[in-house]
């Protein structure tokens, strides 16, 4: 059974990496594993802490199947490598078993800057969530777009047929929502940014008074 793996610092989660997530869960049916990131190396710090981030992921996806969450990055010492926690399921799950990270167009993009990014596409495939229309295969650095030469596929069963090494674009309904849109609202004080996260999420961040949220705030319900 192929196994999705979406990593992440989810900085809070928001409705935007869910749709993301549960895309893909449909389109392979298999569950999909979110895996907040402890020390994420190639941003800023996190605006709340590796325990709430974790646990705004365990509300959300609460009651929905195709959603798992994983805590291995926050056990373990150090920058959260992607390619550490590759290695690390392949020791588990076997070399031989079908592994595909999930990510963003933008992460996709991104790639070259990501420790080791070379080996990830030998340890795993990439399912690469699009933004609605638009090719995720467009407009590549040069050195990504030559080391993804060849594997581009549009078949879930052939990431299910191989061990790595493949890419599959995935469509999934466009959603504007980001984490820093989320944070930005909430240091700002506008109450939109209770539409861009689900109603748990929310409601777990004015509890906890996170990124500034202002407590018992009315209306937002969430355990």
């Amino acid at each position: 059974m192929l196994r999705l793996w979406y990593g992440g610092t989810f900085d809070p989660v928001h409705c935007g990496h869910l749709a993301i997530a549960r895309a893909a869960a449909d389109a392979f049916g298999v569950p999909v594993t979110l895996a907040p990131a402890a020390d994420p190396p190639h941003r800023a710090v996190p605006g709340a802490s590796a325990h709430h981030r974790a646990r705004m992921l365990d509300v959300a996806a609460a009651g929905d199947r195709r959603l798992r969450v994983d805590r291995r990055e926050l056990e373990r010492s150090g920058p959260s490598w992607t390619i550490d926690t590759l290695r690390e399921l392949r020791v588990l799950h076997g070399g031989d078993a079908p592994l595909a990270l999930l990510l963003g167009a933008d992460s996709f993009r991104s790639l070259p800057q990501w420790h080791q990014w070379r080996e990830i596409l030998s340890l795993a495939h990439l399912v690469v969530a699009s933004r609605g229309d638009e090719p995720v295969d467009r407009g590549l650095p040069p050195e990504l777009a030559a080391a993804t030469e060849g594997r581009w596929c549009d078949s879930p069963a052939a990431l299910a047929a191989a061990a790595g090494g493949r890419i599959l674009p995935l469509r999934q309904p466009l959603h504007p929502q980001s984490a820093s849109a989320v944070r930005a609202a909430i240091a700002a004080g506008d109450p939109g940014w209770q539409g861009m996260v689900p109603p748990a999420v929310a409601g777990y961040i004015l509890r906890h008074g996170l990124y500034g949220a202002g407590q018992g705030a009315h209306g937002v319900t969430g355990t």
